[in-house]
Parts: C-alpha cells; sequence; structure tokens
C-alpha cells in the first residue's frame, strides 16, 4: 500500500526527535554516572523520580492522546471542539494533581523517601509535559512531523547545554539541578504551541466529552497498566529491597543506581516503539475505513518486528563500545540489557495488536490484556527482587508484557482477525535468537574486543542480507535493482 511509504517517512523524521534525540540525550548518561558516583546513589534517586514522572504522565493524560485521534477522525465530529475538549480535562486534572501534590507533600515525600523540593519541582514537570501533550498530537494529526521532531529536538538541545554548563562548566555537583533544568527546559517548550492556541477555534464540548471518556478510561486503565510494566521496578524497587530483603536505603539506590543506567542503553527498542507509534496510530485511524486496512496492519507489524529485531542485534553486537556510555563501575548491571530489550520488543508488539479493540471502540480488553501483564510482573517483583535484585525488575518486564502480548493476539484473532505473516516473523526471531546465542557466548571464547566486533558485524550483516533478500523491494534499490534485472 502507498501509505506504507508515508509510514516510513514519518516514521524517519519522528525517529530523529526520538531516536538521535534521546541518543544525545545519552550524553547525560556519562555525565551523571561519572559525575554522580555509583556508591552515593545519587543516581539510583534519578532514576527513582523519574518513572514516578513518566507514571503519573499516563495518568494526566488520561488517554486523550489516543481518543483525540479517534474522534478527531470522526465525520460527525469537528477536530477543534475534540481538541478543545481533550485540552481542558487534561489542563483540569493538571491543575487539581499540583495543588494535591503542594497540599499533600510531606506525607508523600515520607513514603517516596524522596527530598520535598525533587518531588515539587517534578511534579511542576510532568504537569507541563501533560499540558502539552495534546497540542503535540494536533501536530502528528495535522502531520506536521517537522515542528514535533523540532520542538522535540529544542528541548534536548537546551536540556543537554544547560546541564554541560551546570555541572562541567561551572563544575556544580547539586542534583537537585537536574531537575531544576528540565523544568526550565519543558517550561520554555509550552511557548511554541502558541500558534497552535491561536489557531483553533475554542469549543468546550460537555455532551462529546462524556463520549470522549468513556472511550477513554479504558485506555487509561491501559496506560496505567503498561507504565507500571515499564516503572513500576523503578518506583518500588527500594522499598521493596529495603523492607522485604533487608537492605539499607543507600544499597537500594546504588543497585538501582546501576540498572538504571545500563536500562539507558537497552531503551534504544523504546524509542523505536515510540517513533512508529508517533507515525503509526494518526494513519491506523485515518485508515480504518479502508478496505485493504488488515493486509496494512499485517505489513506494518511484519517490518516493525525485523526493524526491532536488527536494533536487538546492533545494540547486542556492539555492546562493547556502547557499554563506554555509562561510567565502568555501572558496568555489573549490563547483563540486564537483552531482558530488558526483549521486553521492549513484546511491549511494540503489544502496541501493534492493540489496534484491533481500538478501532472497534471496546478499549476495554486493553484494560484487562495489560492489567493481567500488569500483575504478573508485579508479582515477579515482589517475590523475586529481594533475592535476585533488578535481574528480577528485567525478567518482571519479560512476563508483564509477554502475557499482555499473547492475550491480546489470542483474543484479537477471535474478534478482529488479521492474517499477520507468522512463518516469517518465526523466521526472523529464530534467525535473531541463534546470532545473539553466538554474540553472548563469543567472549568465551575470543579475547580480541577488535576481533568480537568484527565477528558481530558480519553477523549482523548476515540478518540484514537476509532481510533484503526476502522483504525489501530489490528491484527498487539502485545499482542493486539493475544488477537484478541484469539476471532476470
Amino acid at each position: 500500500m502507498a501509505n506504507l511509504k508515508g509510514l516510513a517517512k514519518d516514521t524517519a523524521i519522528y525517529g530523529l526527535s526520538s531516536i538521535v534525540g534521546r541518543f544525545l540525550n545519552y550524553l547525560l548518561v556519562p555525565l551523571y554516572t561519572n559525575i554522580i558516583k555509583a556508591e552515593s546513589g545519587g543516581y539510583g534517586i534519578i532514576t527513582n523520580i523519574y518513572a514516578y514522572t513518566a507514571f503519573f504522565l499516563v495518568i494526566l493524560t488520561f488517554g486523550m492522546e489516543t481518543t483525540f485521534f479517534r474522534f478527531a477522525n470522526k465525520d460527525e465530529e469537528n477536530p477543534d471542539t475534540v481538541f478543545s475538549t481533550s485540552f481542558g480535562i487534561v489542563s483540569f486534572l493538571t491543575v487539581l494533581f499540583m495543588a494535591g501534590v503542594f497540599i499533600f507533600i510531606n506525607p508523600i515525600s515520607n513514603i517516596m523517601g524522596e527530598n520535598k523540593e525533587y518531588i515539587l519541582i517534578m511534579a511542576v514537570v510532568v504537569g507541563l509535559d501533560a499540558i502539552q501533550a495534546i497540542p503535540f498530537s494536533l501536530l502528528r494529526y495535522q502531520k506536521r512531523p517537522i515542528k514535533f521532531a523540532c520542538l522535540k529536538m529544542l528541548f534536548i538541545g537546551l536540556n543537554i547545554g544547560l546541564n554541560l554548563l551546570y555541572f562541567v562548566v561551572l563544575e556544580g555537583r547539586d542534583i537537585l539541578y537536574v531537575f531544576v533544568l528540565n523544568l526550565i527546559c519543558t517550561g520554555l517548550i509550552t511557548f511554541f504551541f502558541i500558534p497552535e492556541f491561536l489557531s483553533i477555534k475554542w469549543k468546550f464540548d460537555f455532551a462529546l466529552l462524556k463520549r470522549m471518556l468513556k472511550y477513554s478510561w479504558p485506555i487509561l486503565l491501559l496506560g496505567i497498566a503498561g507504565i507500571l510494566n515499564q516503572t513500576f521496578d523503578k518506583q518500588t524497587f527500594p522499598i521493596i529491597y529495603t523492607r522485604l530483603g533487608g537492605y539499607t536505603q543507600t544499597e537500594a539506590n546504588i543497585q538501582l543506581g546501576i540498572y538504571g543506567a545500563c536500562v539507558k542503553i537497552a531503551m534504544i527498542m523504546a524509542m523505536i516503539t515510540q517513533a512508529f507509534r508517533y507515525a503509526y496510530e494518526p494513519i491506523v485511524f485515518a485508515e480504518s475505513k479502508d478496505k485493504d486496512s488488515k493486509e496494512y496492519y499485517a505489513s506494518a507489524m511484519k517490518y516493525f518486528i525485523i526493524f526491532t529485531l536488527f536494533a536487538f542485534l546492533c545494540v547486542m553486537g556492539y555492546i562493547d563500545i556502547l557499554k563506554n556510555i555509562i561510567e565502568s563501575k555501572y558496568h555489573e548491571g549490563l547483563k540486564s540489557i537483552p531482558i530488558v530489550m526483549v521486553a521492549e520488543i513484546m511491549m511494540g508488539i503489544y502496541f501493534n495488536l492493540s489496534f484491533w479493540y481500538k478501532l472497534i471502540d471496546k478499549t476495554i480488553w486493553g484494560a484487562w490484556f495489560s492489567l493481567a501483564g500488569c500483575s504478573a510482573l508485579i508479582a515477579v517483583n515482589i517475590i523475586f527482587v529481594p533475592e535476585y535484585g533488578y535481574m528480577a525488575c528485567a525478567w518482571g518486564g519479560v512476563v508483564g508484557y509477554g502475557i499482555a502480548m499473547i492475550l491480546s493476539y489470542i483474543i484479537g484473532q477471535k474478534k478482529n482477525p488479521i492474517k499477520y505473516d507468522l512463518k516469517s516473523i518465526a523466521i526472523y526471531t529464530l534467525l535473531t535468537a541463534i546470532l545473539f546465542t553466538i554474540m553472548y557466548i563469543l567472549p568465551d571464547y575470543v579475547e580480541s574486543t577488535v576481533l568480537r566486533l568484527v565477528i558481530n558485524t558480519i553477523l549482523i550483516l548476515a540478518f540484514a542480507g537476509h532481510i533484503i533478500y526476502h522483504d525489501l523491494p530489490v528491484k527498487r534499490i539502485p545499482v542493486l535493482g539493475k544488477i537484478f534485472n541484469k539476471k532476470q
């Protein structure tokens, strides 16, 4: 389908802000891990605070990003009214949230075991992020990926620049400024949405809100369960590790810091999924009436899996280079990276599978699937973290996302069947497993880092060759296409 080309183009642009932007943001990881020593537990505090931030962002947006796309693409709805209503309810929830945090800061601080100032600053940050979420969705709806990408990159550039100024040039050491600088950058980005605010014909529709809330509350449950799959381990690790494992708060922060730093390397998979989602979600709802839409969804799923498996092999093949992103004292956590990446691949597949119930307005199914996965993840963390530490967190993600993914596929094939190319997907998965196993055991037989990198590069090229031979339109590739045609 023609729109697959549009999907690839938009994914590339969104990927610029997501993948490249996050890669630039990795500059902060070696900065923080070198300045904030592992034994201090300071990076564990940062990991913990940001995990709560991600969680509350999901609550405040209330599933309105997806709901906005669903209703804005309905013929009987006015997109401006849909935007106004979505933005209004998110803003209202944000004001209530920030008021609650400021009023109850003392008990909140005691429960989290974190500094009040950190919490208050990040409460404002998450509030601003929530308010920006709907305007960012508007840009995606209007198919304006360039402005979307530029604003995301601007935030990252400002954040990196200010952090370098404080921690390197001024030689500051107070982790409070990690949060302060985030607040400054987030606040500045808000002003760039003024043109969108001025162009909208504002109208808050209570009747529309009622219909939207009916659609969005299961998505909220889905989002809460989904974000808990990503952040529950980092939110509760200090609590479980200290109260059930008998360790001190400092020991818990140290271990969480090691895990959090290594997870940053694995998060390239989350970036890919996010970039794909930004491009894919608006197109899915717009194309839902197309008679060939199911074929499109099946193709998108296949190429998503191929691309993520390729990214997985690239990360694991060049881990000897990528590990230098973080300070050497954090390297003991590198063993968690492939596990976390597998969990993220499962999360991406689950996202792709989620559209069957979104398109038939049965979002409650997503809530049940995510809650089932989240329950399993929580159980794994509570039972195994006291003994196995952060490795239990990594495996908990695989269990949680795996359950949600399998349930969504099984029920989806009954409710709204899509013919996925399971044979091809299985072959790619098996090939990835074989190549990764070789990469994993290679250090036991090859001491030279350079030689390992050469061998891993050959393995990655072999995987790429399989993709090109079986699933890329070779005839359309410059030079290769001419060669192929001559052979014909």
